[in-house]
């Protein structure tokens, strides 16, 4: 199966992409699932099936346990070889913060998590106190 370009092994080889939405979508095959971080909208809505957790930038989910439910779902297709890919508005933040909380279920220390992402994603990813404080919440929750 052709993977989507851009996608980052997990540390368990699990693939999956983080993309900015205000970014063009790379070329080559779509995603077959997204998770999209950010406030609903019918004209933002991806062209594949995508579900949605309400997360406004900078912030953290407006529903914790809708999150870890929606992030553990993506990570199980992920791990099925389906083509998955996690985006937020900027493609850092709140995108590098469900990666991280991937990283933590594909099996990596959820204290390094952040640092992980960082090296294996975006150099800039997770951008907040808050988001950090999440990830090691999510970590004790799932």
């Amino acid at each position: 199966m052709e993977q989507l370009v851009g996608a980052i092994a997990l540390p368990d080889e699990t693939l999956v992409r983080g993309r900015g939405r205000r970014q063009a979508v790379p070329a080559g095959p779509v995603p077959e699932y997204g998770l999209c971080l950010g406030r609903f909208s019918p004209r933002r809505q991806p062209d594949w099936p995508a579900d949605w957790i309400d997360w406004p930038d900078f912030r953290l989910p407006r529903d914790n346990a809708a999150a870890v439910e929606l992030i553990k779902k993506t990570y199980d297709l992920a791990r099925t070889g389906r083509r998955v890919e996690v985006s937020c508005g900027g493609g850092n933040g709140r995108t590098g913060t469900v990666i991280a909380c991937l990283a933590v279920l594909a099996g990596h220390p959820a204290e390094d998590a952040v640092a992980w992402t960082r090296e294996h994603y975006r150099r800039h990813a997770v951008e907040t106190r808050g988001q950090r404080r999440w990830i090691a919440w999510f970590a004790e929750s799932v």
